[in-house]
């Protein structure tokens, strides 16, 4: 890796982190995340709340893996599939949130600034530390149902846990409010963009591999 590409993947590692943190501690001290009913739960269920969120978890799995690439822990399936995942979700991440996730406008300057950090920083400095600076050649045809094993286990577990606790995180899989047939119809078109962006990530990192052996051929 060239040192531009190690301080590029150190910046985004230090973004993820000091906007998590920064989010967690918010919500802690009972500020929204999107929902105003997030700030009348007890702070088990706010944090659990916030936790249950694509966003964040997406932002996790980025913050580890370019915490694996930093420490050259990148020969591994495991470091592929998470990789892979990061790199898929987080894209979903800021494309969900550019079209239909807009901050409320009751949102205070911090809140503000953590919803934009999560939601397009992140995404940006993923997304294009990956293009740029890689590494090349981790995505495998076998990685890439693993990927999806995350947002499927996520989507199951806030479908089924959503009428138990009254509450779903985002306003798209809101059954009570929308119905099983629109959240199923917009779940459908989230699981074609995932497959989209997989398809065109592996297709994507095998030109760049190409590209990179023959400029150093």
């Amino acid at each position: 890796m060239t040192r531009l590409g190690r301080w590029w993947h150190l910046l985004t590692f230090g973004v993820v982190v000091v906007a998590l943190v920064l989010q967690t501690v918010l919500v802690a001290s009972g500020q929204t995340v999107i929902d105003s009913p997030t700030t009348v739960a007890a702070l088990p269920e706010r944090l659990r709340r916030l936790f249950s969120y694509f966003t964040i978890q997406s932002n996790l799995l980025v913050g580890v893996a370019v915490l694996l690439v930093l420490l050259d822990r990148t020969r591994s399936q495991a470091f592929r599939v998470v990789r892979l995942a990061s790199l898929i979700g987080i894209t979903v991440t800021g494309i969900v949130a550019a079209v239909a996730l807009k901050p409320p406008a009751t949102y205070t300057a911090a809140n503000l600034l953590c919803d934009r950090l999560l939601h397009v920083v992140v995404p940006v400095l993923t997304v294009v530390g990956w293009v740029a600076f890689g590494p090349r050649g981790k995505v495998t045809r076998g990685d890439l149902l693993p990927s999806l094993a995350w947002p499927v286990l996520w989507l199951a577990a806030t479908l089924a846990l959503g009428p138990v606790v009254d509450w779903y995180p985002y306003p798209f899989v809101d059954v009570g409010t929308i119905g099983y047939g629109s959240t199923l119809v917009n779940c459908a078109v989230i699981a074609a963009l995932f497959l989209g962006l997989a398809a065109v990530v592996l297709g994507l990192d095998r030109r760049l591999s190409r590209s990179r052996a023959t400029m150093s051929a």
